[in-house]
């Protein structure tokens, strides 16, 4: 998946915007506020971190060994980051949807109301 492919299906979801908030070179995802995903802009190959539930993050790197490694820069508990174009696309799709509900599932219920009234 490259990073036109990544950026569009982050922003086909329900409440997501995409912002700079740590300068030009990282592009955050976030959904009602809160970060499900961030890209590095300038680094080849191309990488994003996402949020993963701990256990399943540990089930990852272990399956996709240098592709899938602890968040960089993160929690390395809760994040992974991902060599995008050395997985397959529908793997990162999974990936994207599991990091995107991880964060939904911990919004307010006043959040998830509005979330789910946009």
């Amino acid at each position: 998946m490259n990073i036109e492919e990544f950026r569009w299906y982050c922003l086909g979801k329900k409440g997501v915007t995409e912002e700079l908030p740590f300068g030009p070179d990282t592009l955050v995802f976030k959904v009602m506020g809160k970060m499900f995903a961030l890209v590095a802009l300038e680094r080849h190959p191309f990488q994003a971190n996402l949020k993963c539930d701990p256990e399943k993050a540990l089930e990852l790197r272990e399956v996709h060994e240098g592709v899938i490694i602890p968040g960089y820069h993160m929690s390395k508990v809760h994040w992974n980051t991902l060599y995008l174009e050395r997985l397959p696309p529908n793997l990162v799709q999974q990936l994207i949807d599991h990091s995107y509900a991880l964060v939904v599932a911990k919004l307010s219920k006043k959040l998830q109301a509005q979330l789910q009234d946009s």
